[in-house]
């Protein structure tokens, strides 16, 4: 209720999004040139710099850009997407906001892939990590017999999309990635480039893990013998998240591409990286990463 009434009117939306994305230094979006001018009616500027001269708004290389949608809509779609827990489906959101099935379905991927625009920061820094892996897909046993994937228990990759997890023990920041396969090739970049070498690192048995030793301070403990804790060595963390993950896939969309799975993993993590601040904040947070587009020609790109 307080959005909608703060969020009056689209001139009041667009100056929120200015102060968002830009603060006291209004950049050009077409050329980066920090020298613009506002034009009479206080909603779009204009680019100084001359080999550009363009006319923008503070929507131009955004999410919202090229919308019909009035932000106000926007700003609620944000809002429920990012405040339950386990996401809204397109479908809900039309009917929320009264549009069609097809335009909050392009509008939810859009805000999905605005959360991969943040900065990054290195895990772990002399504290505990714990590394795990899923695996997204159906179960041979809710399908019909003619369409059952032989050999596809266990860490198989035939039907089901790995996606690798790493977790800070103390101050709970997660870092989340869709995978090829969790081979030692493909998963050990990606931990390296994500986890600091001075971080002690918790794992399960799986023998890829086994080599980051050679880097970092490694435990693990044996989950085929049945062993979950040993003293302060576990995963639970990390695979309290993939139970949130899951539900959300399970429960709320029902199915997931692999193409677009990675958005919808980003989603989960930014629900759960700021977990701990309101509402209010998360949506100021999300709408200051939206400086970035995604056109619907790219979306459906196979």
């Amino acid at each position: 209720m307080q959005l909608t009434e703060y969020f009056k009117d689209e001139q009041t939306c667009l100056k929120y999004i200015e102060n968002q994305r830009w603060g006291d230094k209004r950049v050009c979006p077409h050329c980066g040139c920090e020298k613009t001018y506002a034009i009479k009616d206080g909603v779009r500027f204009k680019c100084s710099n001359k080999e550009c001269f363009k006319i923008f708004t503070a929507k131009v290389g955004s999410i919202f850009e090229s919308s019909a949608v009035p932000l106000k809509k926007w700003f609620i779609a944000i809002y429920l997407l990012t405040s339950h827990k386990k996401g809204v489906s397109s479908h809900q959101l039309a009917r929320d906001i009264n549009v069609t099935q097809k335009t909050a379905w392009f509008m939810l991927h859009r805000i999905r892939y605005s959360l991969s625009n943040g900065t990054f920061e290195m895990l772990g820094e002399d504290k505990a990590v714990e590394i795990d892996e899923t695996y997204v897909g159906g179960k041979n046993s809710n399908r019909h017999l003619n369409k059952r994937v032989a050999n596809s228990q266990g860490r198989s990759c035939k039907d089901k999309t790995p996606v690798l997890g790493m977790i800070e023990r103390e101050g709970g920041k997660l870092v989340a990635q869709v995978v090829k396969n969790t081979r030692g090739k493909e998963i050990h970049p990606i931990i390296l480039s994500t986890i600091k070498p001075n971080a002690s690192i918790m794992t399960d048995e799986w023998k890829p893990y086994k080599a980051l030793s050679r880097v970092f301070a490694h435990s693990f403990v044996k989950h085929g013998e049945g062993q979950y804790v040993l003293g302060n060595v576990h995963t639970n963390s990390i695979e309290g998240f993939w139970s949130h993950l899951k539900r959300s896939i399970f429960g709320i969309y029902h199915s997931t591409s692999a193409v677009h799975l990675q958005r919808y993993v980003d989603e989960s993590v930014f629900r759960y990286n700021t977990r701990k601040i309101g509402e209010g904040e998360r949506v100021a947070m999300m709408i200051g990463l939206a400086s970035c587009r995604l056109k619907y020609s790219t979306l459906i790109r196979r």
